[in-house]
């Protein structure tokens, strides 16, 4: 259950459709679903403003496929599926074909209930390469999931800055900006010295060896001289949509 749906269920009392007991019984269901191997949290969106997300890497698709079931029978509209893999994602979609998966991505997701008009403006996503487009999908239907607007501005890094400048009315029409970028990881300072907004910066496990799958990236990051940059972990584009989504809420 998120706030959306509680007050749903309010209104819907209010308007006499639901008898007390009906209201009472939905509210004192457990928060939590035990399964087999998962204790799924289904109170989370009312406590954090986003429902508990399944993060699919290290699970089995059996596993995938008992939680999933579980979410849909206690009422879930909205439920996203991170770090999944082709093969698997095939899997559960024979089981669940009303899910929708995208590879760049690596999620499946189902959105039967949208949320929207839940930001201030928009999150613009920008990419420093191409290669890093998959963890701005990602931020991008973490987002979606929040309600809130977002478009991605890609192919922008520093190899070329005048890619940069020249959309420089664009990156201040933003609100929250999220610049994800991998080999030395410059471009959240480049963005974070240009405007006034918060910028999330996301080090991507592109690069030659030296880049040591994201480090390289992370430490610039970390060790960036422009103000205002915070630093998710390495290809984390749901923890980077997350905080986005928190901080651009109305």
């Amino acid at each position: 259950m998120d706030k959306a749906e509680l007050m749903a269920l309010l209104e819907d009392f209010r308007a006499g459709g639901l008898e007390l007991a009906e209201v009472v019984e939905r509210l004192s269901r457990p928060p939590l679903l035990e399964l087999d191997g998962a204790c799924l949290d289904v109170h989370r969106g009312l406590r954090a403003g986003l429902d508990e997300v399944v993060f699919a890497q290290g699970k089995a698709v059996e596993e995938l496929e008992r939680i999933l079931a579980a979410l849909l029978e206690n009422g879930r509209q909205n439920i996203l599926v991170t770090r999944l893999d082709a093969a698997k994602a095939e899997c559960l979609q024979a089981s669940f074909p009303d899910f929708s998966y995208h590879p760049r991505g690596r999620y499946l997701v189902r959105i039967a209930a949208p949320r929207q008009g839940e930001g201030r403006g928009e999150v613009l996503i920008v990419t420093a390469g191409t290669s890093d487009l998959g963890v701005a999908y990602e931020a991008a239907v973490t987002l979606e999931m929040m309600g809130q607007e977002s478009s991605i501005l890609a192919d922008v890094g520093v190899a070329g800055i005048h890619r940069l400048l020249s959309r420089m009315e664009r990156l201040r029409r933003a609100e929250v900006l999220i610049v994800i970028a991998g080999m030395e990881g410059a471009l959240p300072s480049v963005v974070a010295g240009l405007v006034e907004r918060p910028v999330i910066a996301v080090p991507t496990s592109v690069g030659y060896g030296a880049s040591f799958g994201g480090v390289a990236a992370l430490l610039g990051m970390l060790n960036s001289c422009a103000g205002g940059v915070g630093v998710v972990n390495i290809d984390n584009g749901f923890g980077a949509g997350y905080l986005a989504g928190l901080i651009n809420r109305r």
